[in-house]
């Protein structure tokens, strides 16, 4: 490269890897990215080493993993911890640096190495900030109003945004980027960085987008054989999506759906600025999300699990100072604390000692992923070599094993059978290798997984109806939502 590229890094919440046309995925438009990723390349086997947001986010920007960063659960109020950020890196190379979007850091108002930062926080008012979203609604006339569509940001139930198109989080966050480019100094490379809080719920797209899925063609959520096995973690993951009608799942699919296409619609606005700028040509394009969701398959939604939905996150890199990877599809294994090396390595920028992650450029390759999510009874751990995961439940001492080769949707659990049992044997050292804290009292000697006595799974009433957000204005105060995923 003849100058140091710029880099827009694209990042979506609870995105799967497979909801891409140039995934095959049989339903949903994602005309953009499909076009942008064959341009570029394309790695199928990312995974978030911890798929909860908070977690997800620091490995994003620190290159470092959840033991490393300390945080494997969704601590609110945890502050990042003192190592070079993905933003300090490239400015310490003289990068402009500048995000908008969810950041989903303690402080708030934490820019993380960005020079700066406009924020859209889903209105977490019980820290004490108004975000810049909540503030440009007020400048224009929308104050106290992005609720009222009544749906909240951890349920499934579905209804078409209520206020112009220019006021929905998805489109204010593209039009503060592309006001960003155009502000930024012609003197300097810049990392931009647009951090999207879609698909996430609340899930209320633009009706426009709505229309362009009928009911009919909704693909049905799928379930593994293992879906029945009557054990704690199974039934207490399968409990917030059993409050759903069947009418209400393909509802809220389309909806998804509906949303990701609008992101996909937003991107072309990115590339088009930076068109307009003259600065396509020497940028970077990247594109990833912090975890995906189940979104009903297997009986479940969201995140905190280790089946490929919620796991297994697209990473696309493209544009033309990477031309000589067009049309590429990579399979090494990858996870998010890789971005942070690979971007700054393509950018010829130190990384720091403090990175753990491997450059998805790099000659050097990952055998086995270690991944991990929750304590105690909420407790989940993976290991994965690229074909086979095994799937870990401490509480019943729970085993899954999947043939992602030939059982991409994880339908099989081939745990204890005989064929099997030297990868689950390989797997299983592995992932006690990894344990440490309390963890290590899951396994005896180190050698062989003892677990957690089972429990009885008793669903909880929930009067809150998950974290539902009320008038939201002005700043409500003296309430909480620390240790929940709101």
């Amino acid at each position: 490269m003849d100058k140091q590229p710029n880099v827009m890094m694209i990042s979506t919440d609870h995105w799967f890897a497979d909801l891409l046309g140039v995934s095959g995925h049989s339903v949903v438009m994602t005309p953009s990215l499909d076009k942008i990723a064959s341009a570029g390349i394309r790695f199928t086997n990312c995974y978030s080493e911890c798929p909860v947001c908070i977690p997800a986010r620091r490995s994003l920007m620190t290159g470092t993993t959840p033991k490393t960063h300390g945080d494997r659960v969704f601590t609110n109020t945890m502050e990042m911890p003192d190592v070079p950020t993905l933003a300090q890196s490239f400015r310490d190379a003289g990068y402009q640096a500048y995000a908008v979007g969810k950041l989903h850091v303690y402080p708030q108002r934490d820019r993380i190495g960005f020079d700066d930062a406009l924020i859209m926080e889903e209105g977490r008012y019980d820290y004490g900030v108004v975000d810049d979203y909540q503030l440009w609604m007020g400048e224009h006339g929308y104050l106290g109003q992005e609720y009222y569509h009544a749906m909240g940001n951890n349920v499934y139930n579905t209804r078409p945004w209520h206020l112009p198109e220019n006021v929905h989080p998805t489109n204010w966050a593209t039009s503060e980027m592309i006001k960003t480019i155009k502000r930024k100094d012609p003197t300097r490379p810049s990392f931009y960085y647009i951090s999207y809080t879609a698909p996430h719920p609340p899930l209320v797209p633009l009706q426009c987008y709505l229309d362009m899925y009928s009911l009919d063609e909704i693909d049905q959520p799928f379930r593994g054989s293992w879906n029945n096995d009557d054990i704690f973690p199974i039934n207490a993951l399968k409990a917030s999506a059993s409050d759903y009608s069947e009418k209400e799942m393909l509802f809220a699919r389309r909806a998804f759906y509906a949303m990701c296409t609008q992101v996909d619609h937003q991107i072309r606005l990115l590339i088009g600025t930076l068109r307009e700028e003259s600065l396509l040509d020497n940028t970077i394009i990247v594109f990833t999300s912090d975890h995906g969701d189940q979104l009903f398959n297997h009986g479940m939604v969201a995140k905190r699990v280790f089946y490929e939905n919620a796991a297994n996150v697209p990473l696309i890199i493209s544009g033309k100072p990477l031309e000589k990877y067009s049309g590429t599809v990579d399979n090494r294994l990858l996870c998010l604390a890789d971005i942070m090396p690979t971007l700054l390595s393509v950018c010829d920028i130190p990384i720091p000692d403090t990175v753990e992650g491997i450059s998805a450029f790099a000659e050097e390759k990952r055998e086995i992923l270690y991944g991990e999510v929750g304590e105690g009874d909420k407790a989940t751990r993976m290991a994965h070599d690229g074909r086979y995961k095994l799937i870990y439940y401490p509480v019943g001492n729970y085993i899954q094993l999947f043939d992602l080769q030939n059982d991409p949707k994880e339908l099989t659990n081939l745990a204890g059978e005989k064929e099997h049992m030297a990868v689950e044997k390989r797997l299983t050292e592995f992932l006690i290798s990894n344990f440490y804290n309390k963890d290590t009292e899951w396994s005896d000697d180190g050698i062989v997984l003892k677990g957690l006595d089972d429990v009885t799974f008793v669903k909880k009433n929930d009067c809150s109806l998950y974290n539902q957000r009320g008038g939201h204005w002005p700043p409500p105060s003296g309430y909480t939502t620390v240790g929940k995923n709101a």
